[in-house]
């Protein structure tokens, strides 16, 4: 068993990130401010999704709790495959739950399509991010206290969509006047 605290888990993504950001800008030649602020905003959304896909909601002694990466004998119940079968009943706190899990990936749906310019339909976007999130979901099966949830497939692309709606909308409004 491997346990990872939140402030290694953020500094490891900064590494990568910065590396593989310098390792581009070196094979560019060029560096694009705005290009690079554009970014950013990717690495904020990673940043805060790990945050409260990974790690406890609740502070543990004043702190975010740690991330337990391993496998262990008792892991039951990990994965629901049948959608909101549990929402209702396994959450006491099940409307925040919904609203968490979509508010959480509309900035995915939004900033996506700005910084990358494959991502130029609604249908590409929420493909990407449902591909991202299913991600997520089985990276989960490695940590003991996870659990992997259709629920939260079916939620986080909700957010996608509505992001994705948000930010196509805004640039058919702005076509139209231009």
């Amino acid at each position: 068993m491997l346990e990872i605290s939140y402030t290694q888990m953020f500094l490891f993504i900064t590494l990568i990130w910065v590396l593989v950001r310098s390792a581009i800008a070196i094979g560019c030649k060029n560096i694009s401010v705005k290009r690079e602020l554009q970014m950013l905003l990717v690495y904020i959304c990673l940043v805060v999704i790990a945050r409260f896909v990974y790690f406890p909601l609740h502070y543990v002694d004043g702190k975010i709790g740690s991330l337990t990466i391993g496998y262990t004998a008792s892991q039951t119940d990990m994965i629901s495959l049948i959608p909101f079968f549990f929402l209702v009943d396994r959450y006491d706190g099940w409307l925040i739950n919904i609203i968490g899990n979509i508010a959480m990936f509309i900035p995915v749906g939004i900033v996506w399509p700005v910084c990358f310019s494959k991502l130029d339909s609604i249908k590409k976007t929420v493909f990407a991010g449902m591909a991202f999130i299913l991600f997520i979901e089985l990276s989960q099966l490695l940590c003991p206290g996870r659990h992997t949830d259709i629920d939260d497939l079916i939620l986080n692309t909700s957010g996608v969509l509505i992001g994705a709606c948000i930010i196509f909308a805004i640039r058919k409004r702005r076509n139209e006047y231009e």
